[in-house]
């Protein structure tokens, strides 16, 4: 005790601060020490009497300091002091008062510590209202020393902590109209302005404590106390001191300002405009430093003062801080911090205002990458997926609610969260473009620079919305709800989409089939299943509900393009809106509802709302693919609902009875056929209707679905089919024509040809069509109709078109007069049909009557049209020809007879063929217009009306006239005439120089044929004979013919060439019968040569087309050997040895045997020729012969034309044998079981791809008979040649086994064919087998063309010798192939 005693009193003796210290240190040390209450009363005691007997309180500040020390080290001493010491108190406010800075700080520290304590609290508390409260105010708003102002802060922040001190210290009992006055603070020291005033200090640690003592007063009651700190603008030096670098002075001003932002006064005094830049400009520095809560905090902030910020005050007032928000929040949301990017996501939805935006230009190209990483980041936390998956996926595990309910509990809560904010987000910016679009300063940069293209427009920004929605929002949400289900993200989410319908109108059509095609119905209707049943959830119901009345209302405008009817839209929107809210059933409950009937004399208005709601949702559904209800259980459904509908005699709207009839449709296939009763309900409901339009769906099943039942199909058939056709689409026809290879391409493209083939009585319904339809439809028909009849060979339907194509015509001519049947458009449309049912038909047949009818009427037709009508007369003129061309000489005859018994058809072909001079040329030579198409018909027409006439004798009632001078310049000429008019024209030709121009049809006018045409001159003798031709025209044309061989030969255009060839041949015939010589002088002019080296240097082989084989035939004929000399044409032949004559064309192969027949005419080696004709022989089969007599068929006739060939064949062999030079047989045999067995392997392939049975029925198909005669004849011939020649032909076939089994093949074929089982060839198969080995031999077997054991040389030795003769000269012959390439013509000086 006296220890302490001497050290208290050295304190108030001592003057030097170190020492003081250390006394203080000591006392201090002393009591903590000991332990013992007793010395720290000592101390007290001490101090409060020397408190009371200190004249000045300056002596005084030992005590203070030693008080505070011990307050520090014992836990207890502020209790003992206010309870045992309480006198003390009163000294240190005394003290308090005291103008000395060091004695305020240590008073202060000492209350500090007191007030920290609850006894000291508590017991202190009046102390503090009635006496200290002033006098610490007055202190700490004058305080100058850095000491008394910490010391201050820190007594306040310890009286902060209690919500009664914090309103003692605010002034709180003065009336709320005066805090609403600012004037009041002035003249006082009130709390905000003594912090505001520490705000103003440079020191960052006072600036710190002063914005924490405003949070401490803040966070007691905003509302209460933020009005004072906001007229005293301390958020305006708070704003100010977030440009620190101070850490804690950032989050102390971050929290003061969060506090602030719940008091509107705060925003309405502009206090966020004033410091937004400062804000953004803070988390620009802030995100430099690593510290995770002051990102956060500072985030936090921005985030409350974008959403509180009024709407009426714009934020952003310069565009470039705007932009500097967009960086930071990018920067945040791609922070790898979560809890960071999770408050930049809600900053984000926050930012995107049109307020906050709408400062022009809106920076939307900086919005979209926002959007675009706030996606992306989102896209990273979310698991990954194993493949993109459509809504429809998720529904299994929201159907359980187990399961679903166990996943919810692995997704973690903060990536939910972040995905629901991200939403908001995507939301927000959704919205944002659906408010600029009444905004005109906002559609794009008003800055762009003229003729430039800105991204910055709002239609871009829009269109991303929609692209990043598509590629990114939606697979992350569908990811999410594979793994759990939330209502809230759902809300979002489904809101999200409703917005985005409007942020493209152009595009919302095509959004709605996209959602609807990826199961958003079914969606949508479980999860209003599932969560807003029994009115839960009324904000996810309502958002859902507007979202499915939406999409459902944009598919209506999308699919039903062809009604306009804005009643039944708005009928439609009346209905979904009032019943989708209270459609909340699972999916098997609105089935059950569907079917349910209601109550007899009771109108259940809400069954009925919630029926036809579900019946439209399907509808929508289905039509895009989304089938969520089994097909068999919703036929059954709908079934019962019409049913139940029609029996309380309901009348269902026509949008209602549309979407039931197309789900009837749809599940047709799934579902039991129709009963009586419910066709004959349907056929009720369907009769009630004005228009079958209400009800129509273009779609393939609805179209079945009503030709399927005939009860259907014969009421509404027409109708349906009318409809099907006007919405078609008319470029459907030209993609199915070029595009469209396969049977299972075309009848997916256009459905109705499965339907035509399996129901051949609608094409009566479609010529209906074709006629009573707008020109449209009637040509949407017939490319159907002409698609079907050429796809589908095998269905006979040609005699049914043919009889109502007559009814049609006749109608039409009867009821019309010429004008009317110039001005029906539809008519040439049904002409064009007709004459393709006329090619369906492609062989040759017996006309009927039907036939010489519409002969008749299409005649008269073209008797009362004008030359001018190019649509009328075009399909009916081929009609007419290809009728005289596709049938037998009998009814050919009959035909032309009512031809040329018409006056007035062949008064408009006369019109016709004189319009050819009187019309111009096109533009382009190889155009075809629809003129120049009618003058090639007509001149085809005509040719085959002479050469009928001339062949029948059929009597003329009308001639026609042709100036001959026209028709031959205009070949001569060509006049850029298109190159079909050539070949008609020269066609025609043809058949006056056959006929020699005497006609009784045709009159020939023109210079050489006028009466009063001078008498030939004595020099012009030899052209007399030539007439009605003169020689200069004869030169000339055949000059313009030379020249258009050369034009083919550069075009490749075969149909001209074939036409050239053949008047050129027609012309020399017509020459050689008149006058010989001049023919010969013709045939042998040198430029013919030239003309054939043109058309041989066209390549190898050239000469194997069928126009120079013949040009070559016409010259061997005339013998001309100047231009082909013999020499010449054994080389060609030789190089013919090269092809396989098999497989030649059977133009070619035609053209050849002409050109070797005529080279035999003219006595050239048939050494040579024997076995390319032999060859001929064989490939060409029977069928050629078989073609001429097309009217018989089977078996028995086939006969009698192998009798023919047989004989052929005979005399072959005969003048084989005759050559008596093995040499030439060795060569003859080598080259003839080459393309025989070739011939035969192709054949059988042919006979065994198409499964034919030797012993079955003759075949029919052209190319199946060919094979068959083939396989028959060359195995006939060949057994021949080994009885005859058996040496040689053992010599290659054994060496050969693909021959053995095809020769085995072929006569176990023939065997059971019956063309051997009599006459004399009944046993050539069976020698011909023992003879090879096939078979074995009999003991009575003998070569009957054998005599003495040797074939038809002398010896073994000779056919030996012959052998190695002839390899030799094979050798020799292969190595001059390989230097001579082609066909080569030599060019002495002597010719040309």
């Amino acid at each position: 005790m006296h220890l302490i005693g001497t050290l208290f009193g050295m304190l108030h003796s001592v003057e030097e601060s170190s020492a003081l210290n250390l006394l203080v240190e000591v006392l201090v040390r002393l009591v903590v020490e000991l332990k013992s209450e007793q010395y720290l009363y000592c101390i007290l005691d001490e101090s409060q009497k020397e408190l009371c007997k200190a004249n000045t309180m300056r002596s005084s500040l030992p005590t203070f300091s030693l008080l505070g020390k011990l307050a520090d080290a014992i836990p207890g001493f502020a209790e003992i002091l206010v309870v045992k010491h309480n006198n003390l108190v009163d000294h240190l406010l005394m003290g308090l008062t005291y103008p000395n800075e060091s004695i305020k700080a240590a008073v202060c520290y000492l209350y500090g510590k007191l007030y920290s304590s609850p006894a000291g609290t508590e017991r202190l508390s009046g102390h503090f209202e009635e006496r200290l409260c002033g006098v610490f105010l007055n202190t700490l708003g004058s305080a100058q020393t850095k000491e008394l102002q910490v010391n201050c802060l820190g007594l306040l922040k310890e009286l902060l902590k209690s919500d009664h001190f914090v309103s003692i210290l605010m002034n709180n009992a003065k009336t709320e109209e005066e805090t609403e006055n600012p004037n009041f603070l002035e003249g006082e020291n009130p709390l905000p302005l003594v912090l505001k005033k520490l705000l103003l200090t440079r020191d960052e640690m006072l600036q710190a404590a002063s914005s924490h003592c405003m949070a401490a007063v803040l966070v007691h009651s905003p509302s209460r106390y933020a009005p004072a700190f906001i007229h005293a603008d301390v958020p305006e030096f708070l704003f100010e001191c977030l440009l620190c670098k101070s850490e804690i002075l950032i989050w102390s001003v971050y929290c003061c300002l969060l506090l602030l932002t719940e008091e509107r006064l705060f925003f309405s005094k502009c206090h966020t405009v004033y410091g937004i830049e400062s804000l953004v400009r803070s988390l620009q520095g802030v995100l430099l430093l690593n510290n995770v809560e002051l990102h956060k905090q500072g985030l936090l902030l921005f985030t409350e003062i974008l959403k509180r910020q009024p709407v009426e005050i714009k934020l952003f007032t310069n565009r470039g801080v705007c932009i500097e928000a967009i960086d930071v929040l990018m920067e945040t949301v791609n922070c790898p911090v979560l809890e960071v990017a999770v408050e930049a996501v809600k900053a984000v939805a926050a930012f995107l205002r049109k307020d906050h935006l709408s400062s022009p230009p809106v920076p939307y190209e900086e919005l979209q990458k926002l959007l675009e990483a706030v996606l992306k980041r989102c896209a990273d936390l979310s698991l990954p997926q194993s493949s993109k998956r459509h809504a429809g996926d998720v529904l299994f595990s929201m159907s359980q609610s187990h399961s679903a309910n166990r996943n919810l509990g692995r997704v973690p809560q903060r990536q939910g969260q972040f995905l629901l904010n991200t939403l908001e987000s995507f939301r927000n910016a959704c919205r944002l473009a659906v408010e600029f679009q009444g905004d005109f300063m906002a559609q794009e940069n008003a800055f762009t620079a003229p003729n430039s293209e800105s991204k910055d427009t709002l239609s871009n920004f829009s269109e991303f919305l929609l692209r990043i929605c598509d590629s990114l929002c939606i697979p992350m949400v569908m990811s999410y709800l594979e793994r759990a289900v939330s209502p809230s993200v759902t809300e979002v989410f489904i809101s999200a989409l409703s917005t985005l319908f409007t942020v493209v109108p152009s595009m919302r059509n095509k959004f709605s089939k996209k959602l609807a095609s990826s199961f958003f119905i079914r969606l949508t209707l479980e999860l209003k299943a599932r969560f807003c049943s029994v009115q839960s959830n009324p904000v996810l119901n309502h958002t859902c509900s507007s979202f499915l009345c939406s999409l459902c209302l944009n598919l209506y405008s999308a699919t039903e393009k062809m009604r306009t009817s804005s009643q039944e839209e708005r009928e439609m929107s009346e209905l979904l809106q009032k019943g989708l809210p209270q459609l909340n059933y699972t999916i098997a409950e609105s089935l059950l509802l569907l079917s349910e009937t209601p109550e007899p004399f009771f109108l259940d208005q809400s069954l009925c709302s919630h029926q036809h709601c579900f019946v439209l949702l399907l509808y929508f559904a289905y039509s895009f693919g989304d089938r969520f209800v089994p097909d068999a259980e919703l036929f059954l459904a709908v079934r019962n609902f019409l049913l139940s509908a029609q029996d309380h005699g309901d009348c269902l709207p026509p949008h209602i009875l549309r979407a039931a009839v197309y789900l009837l449709a749809v599940c047709q296939d799934k579902g039991k056929a129709l009963d009586v009763r419910f066709l004959s309900t349907i056929r009720r409901i369907l009769d009630n209707l004005s228009d079958l339009s209400f009800v129509y769906v273009h779609c393939p099943l609805l179209l079945k679905f009503f030709l399927r039942y005939p009860e259907l199909m014969g009421r509404f058939g027409h109708q349906v089919l009318q409809l099907w056709f006007s919405w078609e689409d008319c470029k459907q026809t030209e993609i199915e024509e070029s595009d469209l290879g396969s049977s299972d391409q075309l009848n997916s493209a256009n459905p109705l040809l499965p339907i035509l083939k399996s129901n051949s009585s609608i094409l009566l319904i479609l010529l209906d069509l074709v006629c009573s339809s707008s020109v449209e439809v009637a040509w949407k028909v017939l490319m159907t109709l002409r698609t079907f009849l050429e796809r589908n060979e095998d269905v006979l339907v040609c005699d049914l078109l043919r009889s109502r194509f007559l009814q049609i015509l006749q109608q039409l001519l009867v009821e019309s007069s010429s004008a009317t049947l110039q001005a029906n458009r539809n008519l040439p449309v049904l002409l064009s049909l007709l004459f393709l049912v006329q090619l369906r038909s492609k062989g040759i047949r017996e006309l009927d009557s039907t036939d010489f009818k519409l002969l008749h009427q299409v005649c008269n037709l073209c008797g009362k049209c004008r030359p001018r009508d190019t649509d009328l007369l075009q399909p009916s003129l081929n009609f007419l020809y290809w009728s005289l061309h596709q049938t037998t000489p009998c009814s050919q005859q009959r035909a032309v007879a009512v031809l040329l018994s018409n006056v007035s058809l062949l008064e408009l072909l006369q019109k016709v063929l004189e319009c050819t001079w009187l019309w111009s040329p096109p533009s382009r030579p190889a155009s075809l217009s629809s003129e120049d198409a009618l003058l090639c018909s007509g001149w085809l027409l005509v040719a085959s009306l002479l050469l009928y006439q001339h062949r029948y004798n059929t009597e003329v009632h009308q001639t026609l006239s042709v100036d001959l001078t026209e028709v031959l310049n205009t070949v001569i000429f060509r006049n850029k005439k298109p190159i079909l008019l050539l070949v008609s024209i020269m066609q025609f030709l043809r058949a006056v120089l056959r006929q020699n121009f005497s006609s009784s049809l045709l009159v020939i006018v023109g210079q050489n044929t006028a009466p009063n045409a001078a008498q030939p001159q004595p020099s012009s003798l030899q052209g007399t004979a030539l007439h009605p031709l003169a020689m200069q025209q004869v030169f000339s044309l055949v000059v313009s013919l030379q020249n258009l061989l050369v034009h083919v030969q550069l075009q490749k255009d075969l149909l001209l060439s074939q036409a050239v060839v053949a008047c050129l041949e027609t012309l020399v015939e017509y020459l050689y019968v008149k006058n010989q010589d001049v023919a010969l002088h013709i045939a042998s002019q040198p430029w013919h040569r030239f003309l054939l080296f043109t058309l041989l240097s066209g390549g190898q082989k050239s000469f194997l087309q069928p126009e120079v084989l013949r040009l070559m035939t016409l010259f061997v004929r005339y013998q001309s050997s100047n231009i082909i000399s013999q020499k010449e044409i054994s080389q060609i032949i030789q190089e013919a040895a090269e092809a396989n004559i098999a497989e030649l064309p059977e133009a070619t192969s035609h053209a050849l045997h002409l050109f070797l027949s005529q080279a035999a005419v003219a006595n050239m080696d048939f050494l040579i020729i024997c076995p390319f004709l032999l060859a001929l022989l064989l490939s060409q089969g029977s069928f050629t012969d078989l073609e001429k007599q097309r009217v018989d068929s089977g078996l028995e006739i086939y006969k009698k034309l192998f009798e023919v060939k047989r004989k052929d064949q005979m005399n072959a062999l005969k003048n084989l044998i005759e050559l008596n030079d093995i040499n030439q047989q060795y060569k003859i045999i080598d080259i003839m079981l080459k393309g025989l067995f070739k011939v035969l392997e192709d054949s059988r392939a042919v006979l065994i791809a198409a499964d034919v049975p030797p012993d079955g029925p003759f075949p029919q198909d052209e190319k199946i008979k060919d094979a068959y005669s083939h396989v028959v004849e060359n195995t006939a011939f060949f057994g021949d040649v080994v009885l005859r020649f058996p040496k040689i032909v053992h010599h290659y076939f054994d060496r050969n086994s693909n021959w053995n089994s095809l020769i085995r093949w072929g006569i176990g074929f023939c065997n059971l064919t019956g063309v051997f089982e009599q006459g004399p060839h009944s046993q050539v198969l069976r020698l011909m087998a023992q003879e090879l080995g096939i078979s074995e031999k009999s003991p009575d077997y003998r070569n009957p063309f054998k005599t003495d054991q040797s074939e038809f040389f002398p010896s073994a030795d000779t056919f030996q010798k012959a052998l190695r003769d002839e390899e030799k000269r094979r050798k020799k012959e292969e190595k001059r192939k390989e230097i001579r390439k082609g066909p080569r013509i030599s060019r002495s000086q002597s010719e040309l």
